[in-house]
C-alpha cells in the first residue's frame, strides 16, 4: 500500500513540475475566444524585454507548476511586448506601436493598462475579450493564485475584491 502511494505521489509531482504555460499571441488568442463552446478567459502578462521583475515574476510566479497548470486550465494566456512593434486588432480598432523618446509604446498595451505603462502588469478579459481588470506590479505565486481564481472562477461577479480577499478584516 505504501508503494502505491509513494508511486502515485511520485507521477504526481512529475505532472506538477512537468507543466508549462503555453503562451500564444494575440490572435490565437482571440481566434481562439471565437470558437463555439469556448468558456475560457484571456489572460495578458504585459511586459518589456529591459523589466527585471517581468522576468522574475516569469521565472518564479508563471513556471511554478500550480500556476501554470491553473492558468493552463481557465484561460488563453498572452505575452504582450509593451514595446511590440507589429500592429494589432481589438474592437475593430488597429492599434500600433507609438514612439516616444528612446523606447516608445504600443497603444493596445497602453489601452489595457488604462495609460498607466507600469511593468509587470497582468490584465485579465472576460470570454468575449472585454476588460475585467489590470493587475500591476510583481506577483508571488499564492496572491497570484488568489487574484487569478477571483476572475478565473467568476467569484467577480459575485463579491467585491475586499469581501473576497478579507481586505480590511
Amino acid at each position: 500500500m505504501r508503494t502505491i502511494a509513494f508511486v502515485l505521489t511520485l507521477l504526481f509531482a512529475t505532472t506538477l513540475s512537468a507543466q508549462e504555460i503555453d503562451w500564444l499571441t494575440w490572435e490565437e488568442a482571440v481566434a481562439l475566444t471565437k470558437n463555439e463552446g469556448n468558456s475560457k478567459k484571456v489572460f495578458i502578462d504585459v511586459y518589456t524585454d529591459w523589466c527585471g521583475w517581468c522576468k522574475k515574476m516569469d521565472k518564479d510566479t508563471f513556471q511554478h507548476p500550480e500556476v501554470a497548470a491553473y492558468m493552463q486550465q481557465n484561460f488563453h494566456m498572452v505575452k504582450m511586448d509593451a514595446e511590440g512593434k507589429e500592429p494589432i486588432e481589438y474592437q475593430g480598432k488597429t492599434f500600433k506601436y507609438v514612439p516616444s523618446g528612446k523606447r516608445g509604446y504600443h497603444e493596445l498595451a497602453a489601452a489595457l493598462l488604462q495609460g498607466r505603462l507600469s511593468y509587470p502588469t497582468v490584465v485579465f478579459l472576460d470570454e468575449d475579450l472585454n476588460m475585467l481588470s489590470p493587475v500591476p506590479g510583481y506577483q508571488k505565486v499564492q496572491p497570484f493564485l488568489q487574484i487569478a481564481r477571483y476572475f478565473g472562477e467568476d467569484i467577480y461577479k459575485t463579491q467585491d475584491w475586499k469581501t473576497y480577499s478579507g481586505i480590511g478584516k
